[in-house]
C-alpha cells in the first residue's frame, strides 16, 4: 500500500505556523533520496548545497518555502552539465546559466536536491535507462515495476519524498505516464505557456516544460511559478460541468484494475451530479496514420542529433537510436503535409468538444509492467515497443491536439497505480486545473 506523503501546501502551512522548517524538511528529503526507494532515481544530488540554501529564514516567505524541487537531467542548471540522460553528452560543456524554469523555481524559493534520470534524451514512455539504470516504481512492492518516462527520476523523487516538485518535460506523456504509474500528480500544461528554452529538445513542436507533484493544489503551484500567470480560481460546483468520454480508441484494450478504477471514478462523478457523456470521437482513430512516419518527435530529434548519431551511434541506448533515425526519411514534403494536417485535426477536434468542459480517459491503459519485462536487451525489444507505445496512446492525443491534460490519481489503496487524465485543448489550463482540484476531492472521499 502506498503511503500518503504531505504535499508541498500542507508542508508550506506547517512551516509557517511554526511546526517544521524547511531544514527539517530538507533532511528528511535527503535522507529519502539516499535511500533504496530512489535507488537510480537522481544522477547527481546536492545535499550539503541544498541544506546551507534552507538556513536563509526569508525563504519560508517565498511560494516554494524552501522546500526540494528535483530537475530532470534534460535541463540546465548554472555550472552543470546536461546530459539528457545519455553518455554521449558527457563531455559537453556546463551550463552558462540556468534556464528559464530553473530560475523561476529558485526564484520562487524551491531548492534544487539534485538531478533526475530519464529516459534518454527524452524518447521513451518506458522509463528505462541502459546507461544508468532504471528507478523502480515507488508504488511496487511485489517486484520491481517501471516507472514510467522519460521523467522517470522525477517521478520517483516526488512519489518516495525526496522532493515537492519534479521538474519535467512532456512530448507525448513523459509527466503524465510516470504519474499515473507512481499514484501522484502530473499536469501538461499548453505548451506555449512556460518556456523550452535551456533544455535539450526532443521535438520543438510538441514539447512542454511542466512538473510531477503530490496533490493538484501543488501543481497549480508549480504551474503558476513556471508559466509565470496566476491560475484563476473557480468555485464553481461540479454539477456546472459537463464532461466527456471518449468511446474511440482510449478505452480499447484496458487492463482489468485500469478499466475497474475509471468506471469507479465515472460512476463516482456521475453520482455527485456531474453530466458525463459517453461519445464517439472517430478523429482519434486517425491519429497512426497522421504519424505513420515517424510524427515530429522523430523528424524535429534527428535534426537535433545527425551530426552525434553520425560520430557516436554505438553510444546511444539503441532503442533511442532507432526512433530517431526514423526521420532521416522523412522528406520536407512529408514534414509540411504533417503539419498541415495536424491543424486540420486540431481544428475538427475542437470543433467536436467545443460544448464540453473537458474529457475522461484512462492516462495509461495498463498498470506498470515489472522491469524485468522491458529491461535492456534485444530479446526483449518487441515487448518494450509494445509497452512503450500501450503508454503514449492516450496521453499523445493531447501533446498532438495542443492541448493541456493532468493526470491524478484515481486506484483504490491496495492496488497498483492507476490515472485518471482530464483533459481539453489549447488554454484550457484553468478550467482543466479547477475540475480537477473537485475530482481529486471527490475521489479521495
Amino acid at each position: 500500500m502506498q503511503i500518503q506523503l504531505p504535499d508541498l501546501s500542507t508542508t508550506r502551512r506547517a512551516i509557517r505556523a511554526g511546526l517544521t522548517s524547511a531544514h527539517e524538511e530538507m533532511d528528511r528529503a535527503i535522507g529519502v533520496s539516499a535511500s533504496d526507494s530512489c535507488k537510480n532515481a537522481l544522477l547527481k544530488t546536492f545535499g550539503e548545497s541544498a541544506r546551507t540554501q534552507t538556513r536563509d529564514s526569508s525563504l519560508a516567505n517565498r511560494c516554494l518555502a524552501g522546500l526540494a524541487v528535483s530537475v530532470k537531467d534534460l535541463f540546465d542548471v548554472q555550472d552543470q552539465v546536461t546530459t539528457a540522460g545519455s553518455i554521449v553528452l558527457s563531455d559537453a560543456a556546463p551550463a552558462r546559466q540556468d534556464c528559464p524554469a530553473v530560475a523561476r523555481l529558485k526564484s520562487a524559493g524551491g531548492v534544487l536536491i539534485g538531478r533526475t534520470n530519464m529516459s534518454e534524451f527524452a524518447f521513451s514512455g518506458v522509463g528505462t535507462n541502459p546507461h544508468y539504470g532504471t528507478p523502480a516504481n515507488a508504488a511496487a512492492t511485489d517486484v520491481p515495476r517501471i516507472p514510467g518516462g522519460s521523467s522517470s527520476g522525477a517521478a520517483v523523487s516526488v512519489a518516495t519524498g525526496a522532493a515537492f516538485i519534479g521538474l519535467g518535460s512532456d512530448t507525448g506523456g513523459s509527466i503524465r505516464i510516470p504519474a499515473a504509474l507512481n499514484g501522484i500528480v502530473g499536469f501538461k500544461s499548453t505548451a506555449r505557456l512556460v518556456p523550452t528554452g535551456g533544455a535539450i529538445p526532443l521535438s520543438t513542436t510538441l514539447d512542454t516544460v511542466c512538473a510531477l507533484t503530490r496533490s493538484v493544489s501543488d501543481a497549480i503551484v508549480a504551474h503558476e511559478v513556471l508559466a509565470a500567470r496566476t491560475v484563476t480560481r473557480s468555485n464553481a460546483p461540479m454539477s456546472t460541468y459537463r464532461l466527456a468520454v471518449a468511446r474511440s480508441l482510449m478505452q480499447d484494450g484496458l487492463d482489468s484494475t485500469v478499466a475497474a478504477a475509471f468506471q469507479r471514478s465515472l460512476d463516482r462523478l456521475r453520482a455527485a451530479g456531474v453530466v458525463v457523456e459517453d461519445i464517439d470521437l472517430p478523429e482519434l482513430n486517425e491519429l497512426a496514420t497522421l504519424q505513420a512516419t515517424g510524427g515530429f518527435s522523430a523528424a524535429e530529434s534527428y535534426a537535433w542529433h545527425r551530426t552525434l548519431l553520425k560520430n557516436h551511434a554505438d553510444q546511444y541506448d539503441p532503442r533511442v537510436a532507432l526512433r530517431i533515425q526514423r526521420g532521416a526519411s522523412m522528406a520536407a514534403s512529408d514534414y509540411i503535409d504533417l503539419t498541415h494536417a495536424r491543424a486540420d485535426w486540431v481544428a475538427r477536434m475542437n470543433a467536436q468538444l467545443q460544448r464540453f468542459d473537458a474529457v475522461l480517459s484512462p492516462t495509461v491503459p495498463i498498470i506498470a509492467p515489472p522491469i524485468a519485462q522491458v529491461a535492456p536487451g534485444v530479446e526483449r525489444d518487441e515487448a518494450f515497443f509494445k509497452v512503450n507505445g500501450q503508454l503514449l496512446r492516450n496521453t499523445n492525443v493531447v501533446n498532438m491536439f495542443d492541448g493541456c491534460a493532468i493526470s491524478i490519481p484515481c486506484h483504490n489503496p491496495d492496488e497498483l497505480p492507476v490515472g485518471l487524465m482530464i483533459w481539453h485543448g489549447a488554454l484550457r489550463d484553468d478550467a482543466i486545473l479547477n475540475i480537477a482540484l473537485q475530482t481529486e476531492h471527490l475521489l479521495q472521499h
